[in-house]
């Protein structure tokens, strides 16, 4: 449990820093280095691999980054939906943790949204109002 959160930690701080503009210029300044250099190496294999490699690394490490801290996000945003859909009167604790269903458990809960939806666009276009629950 330890070196998860240390990891967690790690891979936030890490994609909050190296989002930041300062890392970015620093970014476009290590490319724009490497193409001013280009006529002084030739434009040989071993320059043009050179920044093949490390992009590629970079790229590879910050996948890793950048999910870990996505998954985190996605969870604390999953668990905030919850507890507004169990704290709202009126609202469907069915709702809770739909992204945990089967694929087709869920397209039954579109389904089945996407049919409110309709029928109150509807209705709007006849000026009812569109507020409430669609329950008696």
């Amino acid at each position: 449990m330890r070196r998860s959160a240390w990891y967690s930690r790690f891979a936030k701080a890490a994609a909050h820093f190296c989002g930041r503009p300062r890392v970015f210029v620093l970014a476009v300044a290590v490319i724009a280095a490497w193409v001013v250099t280009g006529p002084m190496f030739g434009y040989s294999d071993t320059w043009q691999l050179v920044i093949n490699t490390g992009t590629t690394i970079v790229t590879f490490l910050m996948v890793f980054l950048i999910q870990n801290t996505q998954n985190r996000d996605t969870e604390a945003i999953q668990v905030k939906l919850d507890e507004l859909i169990r704290a709202t009167k009126g609202a469907h604790n069915a709702l809770l943790d739909l992204e945990e269903l089967e694929e087709d458990t869920l397209e039954g809960f579109r389904t089945r949204y996407q049919a409110l939806a309709a029928a109150a666009r509807t209705e709007l276009g006849r000026g009812v109002e569109d507020t409430g629950t669609p329950e008696p």
